[in-house]
C-alpha cells in the first residue's frame, strides 16, 4: 500500500491567469469601439484624403483587434487545455485526487439537496508489488492503465473512476438506491479484474479488495468516507482479497455478505503460486535469452576466428605459390642461355628442352592451384586431401632438390620399405615441402656430406624424414624453430624456405611437421607426418 498525501494541483492559478486575458480582451474592445466613436466624429471635420487615411488607419485598428482577439482566444484555450492535464492522472489519464475531492464535494452536496445516496468504493490491487519487481515498472505501469480501463467500463458515465495514488483507485457511485446497488457495481469490478490481463507476451490474472462506504450511512463528507472506505478495503484485504466489504457490518449482512468474524486467514496458496510461477517464467525467459545471445556470441566469435584463419591460410598459400613460381624460373632461364652454347653438345642439347618442359609443367601446376583458389570456394585447394602415390612424390621432389645438392656436391641417400606405405595429402603440397627441406638440410650441411631422405609407418602414420650431419639445432633453439620470420629470437634455420611456412602446409593436409637435433654441430632431423591412406591399407590387409 502507499501512504497518501494532500493533493495540490488545484489549477487555481490557471484559472486566475485565464480571467485576466478575458478581462485584458474586453478592455481591448471597449477601447477599439472608444477609437470607432472618435474617427466617425472626424470624418465630418476633415476632409476626403484625410478621411481616407483614416479610414485606413481605422482598418489597420480593427485587424489589430481581430489578431489579439485570436491570441487572447487561444491563450484562453491553452490554459483551460492545461487546467484540465492538471486535474486528471499523467499515467492512466483519470481524475486525480483534488479533482476526486471536488467531484465528491459536489456529489454529497447534491444527494443532501435531494435526499439521495451515494456510494465511495476505495479499490486496492492485490499482490501489485511483486509484478513490479519481478517483471518490471513498464509493465506495472501497464497494468495500471489496464485497471483503469476496466473499471471505467463498469460504471456509468455519471460515476467517476480516479487513481488514488500507487496502485489505489477511487470510484464515485453518484446516486445509488440501496447498498445492494454497490454490492453489485463492486462484484462487476472483481470479475472484470480477474480477466487475463495481457502485456506483451505476459498473461496476469488480477485480483483486488474494494472497501464500499456510504452517504449518508457512514459520513456526511468526502474526507469520512473516503477514510472509512478505506477501513472496508483492509478489511477485505485480510480476508485474504479478492472480495469487498461495506464499512458497516449491518449493511454488510443486509445485503449478504458473511460476517466478518475470527482470526484472519493465510493468503490463499493460488496467488502465492501466482506470484512465484510469474516470477519463475520471467527468471526462466531471461536465462534462455542469455544463454542464446551467449551461444550467438560465441558462435559469431568461432566463426570470425576461422574466416581469420583461412584468411591467413590462403595468404600464406599465396605467398608460397609467388616463392615456389620463382624456382622453375632458374632452371628456365639457365636453360635458354645454354642453348647458344648447346650447338656443339649433343647430350646437352637433348637435355636441356626436357628441364624446360618439366619446369613449365610445375609452373603450370602452381598457377592452376593460384587459379583455382581464387574461385568461389576455391580457398580449400591447398587442403584438398588425396591419396599420394609416394613414389613419385619423392622422386620429383628430389629431382627439384638436386641441382642445390650438386652445386655443393653432396650425396642424397634414400630409405624406404619395398611397398611403400599409402599416404593421402596434397601431392604437389608435398613434393614442394620434401623438396625444401632437403634444400635447408643442404644449406646447412658440409659441402661433399650426405643427407638422408627415409619413409616408415608409426601407428596409422606415415612419417618421411628428412635428416643431415650439418649444423644442427640448440636445445633453446628448437622450440621457436617454427617461429615466423618476424620473430625477434634468433633461429639457425632462417634461410632458405620459411619453416613457419612449411609447417602450416602439412598441417593443413592433415599432418605435422617436427624438428629434433642432438644439439650444435650433430645434424637435424625433420619428420612429416600424415594419415595413411585407410582405404588402401584395407585393400593391403585384405
Amino acid at each position: 500500500m502507499n501512504t497518501r498525501s494532500p493533493d495540490d494541483e488545484l489549477p487555481a492559478a490557471a484559472s486566475k491567469t485565464v480571467a485576466q486575458f478575458e478581462a485584458q480582451t474586453q478592455a481591448l474592445k471597449d477601447e477599439l469601439t472608444r477609437l470607432q466613436c472618435e474617427l466617425e466624429d472626424l470624418k465630418h471635420a476633415f476632409g476626403a484624403t484625410q478621411a481616407a487615411d483614416l479610414l485606413e488607419a481605422n482598418e489597420n485598428l480593427v485587424l489589430a483587434a481581430l489578431q489579439a482577439e485570436a491570441i487572447a482566444e487561444s491563450a484562453t484555450l491553452t490554459l483551460d487545455e492545461l487546467a484540465r492535464n492538471g486535474q486528471r492522472d499523467p499515467l492512466t489519464g483519470t481524475p486525480n485526487r483534488a479533482l476526486m475531492n471536488d467531484r465528491l464535494d459536489s456529489a454529497i452536496t447534491l444527494a443532501r439537496r435531494r435526499s439521495t445516496h451515494i456510494a465511495v468504493l476505495f479499490v486496492d490491487l492485490d499482490y501489485f508489488k511483486p509484478i513490479n519487481d519481478t517483471l518490471g515498472h513498464p509493465v506495472g505501469d501497464a497494468v495500471l492503465c489496464q485497471v483503469a480501463r476496466r473499471l471505467e467500463s463498469v460504471v456509468r458515465d455519471s460515476d467517476t473512476v480516479s487513481r488514488y495514488g500507487g496502485d489505489e483507485f477511487l470510484v464515485l457511485l453518484a446516486e445509488v438506491n440501496q447498498a445492494s446497488d454497490a454490492a453489485q457495481i463492486a462484484a462487476k469490478m472483481l470479475a472484470s479484474l480477474g480477466e487475463p490481463c495481457h502485456v506483451g507476451d505476459i498473461a496476469l490474472r488480477l485480483s483486488a479488495s474494494i472497501g464500499i462506504a456510504l452517504f449518508p450511512e457512514d459520513g456526511d463528507d468526502a474526507g469520512t468516507l473516503i477514510d472509512r472506505a478505506d477501513v472496508a478495503m483492509y478489511r477485505a484485504k485480510r480476508e485474504g482479497g479478492g472480495c469487498f466489504d461495506f464499512h458497516r457490518e449491518d449493511i454488510a449482512r443486509a445485503v449478504g455478505l458473511t460476517p466478518r468474524v475470527g482470526p484472519v486467514r493465510p493468503l490463499p496458496a493460488s496467488h502465492r503460486e501466482f506470484v512465484l510461477a510469474e516470477r519463475e517464467m520471467h527468471v526462466r525467459n531471461l536465462r534462455e535469452a542469455n544463454e542464446n545471445l551467449t551461444l550467438a556470441l560465441m558462435s559469431a566469435q568461432e566463426l570470425d576466428e576461422q574466416a581469420n584463419q583461412l584468411r591467413w591460410q590462403q595468404i600464406r598459400f599465396l605467398s608460397m605459390v609467388a616463392r615456389n613460381l620463382r624456382k622453375p624460373l632458374r632452371p628456365i632461364r639457365t636453360a635458354a642461355g645454354l642453348f647458344s652454347r648447346a650447338r656443339q653438345d649433343e647430350a646437352l642439347r637433348a637435355r636441356l628442352p626436357a628441364i624446360i618442359k618439366r619446369q613449365v609443367r610445375r609452373m603450370s601446376r602452381l598457377v592452376d592451384d593460384l587459379v583455382e583458389s581464387a574461385q568461389p570456394g576455391g580457398a580449400d585447394v591447398m587442403f584438398e586431401r588425396r591419396p599420394i602415390d609416394l613414389m613419385t612424390v619423392l622422386g620429383q621432389a628430389a629431382d627439384q632438390a638436386h641441382r642445390a645438392l650438386e652445386c655443393r656436391r653432396q650425396r642424397l641417400v634414400t630409405s624406404w620399405p619395398g611397398g611403400l606405405p599409402a599416404a593421402r595429402g596434397h601431392a604437389v603440397r608435398l613434393i614442394g615441402i620434401i623438396a625444401r627441406l632437403l634444400e635447408n638440410a643442404s644449406s646447412h650441411s658440409a659441402d661433399g656430406s650426405e643427407i638422408r631422405l627415409s619413409v616408415d609407418t608409426v601407428d596409422g602414420w606415415v612419417r618421411i624424414t628428412v635428416s643431415d650431419d650439418g649444423a644442427g639445432v640448440a636445445a633453446d633453439a628448437l622450440p621457436t624453430i617454427f617461429a615466423p620470420a618476424e620473430s625477434t629470437v634468433p633461429s639457425p634455420r632462417r634461410r632458405g624456405m620459411p619453416l613457419h611456412m612449411l609447417r602450416d602446409l602439412v598441417e593443413a593436409q592433415g599432418g605435422t611437421l617436427l624438428a629434433t637435433s642432438g644439439g650444435p654441430g650433430l645434424g637435424s632431423q625433420f619428420s612429416i607426418n600424415l594419415p595413411q591412406d585407410e582405404p588402401a591399407v584395407a585393400m593391403l590387409q585384405g
